[in-house]
């Protein structure tokens, strides 16, 4: 697989298998993700990949957090508003998936059936915290804007399905608490790696994404 097959290939598996990824395959996609451009090569990101028991342990606490209701608490604010087009696709997105899994967002239980996945990580086997310190904020996101995406076409290259996702951050204390993650460290995103589900229907989605005419400008050609 080619840099451009890989590009239209990778998308984001929300159904996991709970199949273990070797410590091995794990070690060289964070290792070839490495070589990742960074703001005048600061090489700001911290990685932090989790597994097993420390997992397991987050995701107990992660779901027992969100059945009670409990606030989350990101070292990164979430944004309170959107420009019309990104909240438009954002509520599209929300719209379609609800709609394969025929559910409705405006009842309780629809919402809390469609959020519960994201609390349980997704079911992934390895879930990839990536951080900066907090001192490098605001150009530290886009290292780990690159490293992000450098990882999961590290791990499609080997077979290793991702997404990305800013609920794996969402109770960021427990990531900290768990992981023994520095408080001078902004956990940003998390990424889940894994063998997706194939028989999964919400694995079937593909989100849309904008005519590149849309978003693209081409001046002086």
């Amino acid at each position: 697989m080619n840099v451009m097959e890989a590009l239209a290939a990778r998308h984001s598996v929300r159904v996991f298998r709970s199949d273990p990824l070797p410590k091995t395959l794990v070690e060289e996609v964070l290792t070839a993700a490495t070589q990742t451009p960074s703001w005048a090569n600061t090489q700001s990101w911290e990685v932090f990949a989790a597994a097993g028991e420390p997992l397991e342990h987050l995701r107990r606490q992660y779901l027992q957090r969100f059945e009670i209701g409990e606030q989350p608490c990101p070292d990164i604010s979430a944004l309170t508003e959107w420009t019309p087009a990104a909240a438009a696709r954002t509520a599209e997105l929300r719209a379609e998936r609800a709609a394969l899994l025929g559910l409705d967002l405006a009842a309780p239980e629809g919402l809390h059936e469609f959020s519960l996945p994201n609390y349980r990580f997704y079911g992934a086997p390895v879930v990839v915290f990536l951080g900066f310190e907090r001192s490098l904020l605001p150009w530290a996101l886009y290292d780990l804007g690159a490293l992000s995406q450098s990882i999961m076409l590290a791990a499609l290259q080997l077979g290793i399905d991702s997404i990305p996702s800013y609920s794996l951050v969402l109770y960021s204390d427990l990531v900290h608490e768990v992981l023994g993650i520095p408080q001078d460290v902004a956990v940003a995103v998390g990424i889940a790696l894994g063998y997706r589900d194939d028989e999964a229907v919400l694995n079937s989605f593909r989100s849309r994404r904008r005519p590149p005419d849309d978003a693209i400008r081409l001046l002086g050609f």
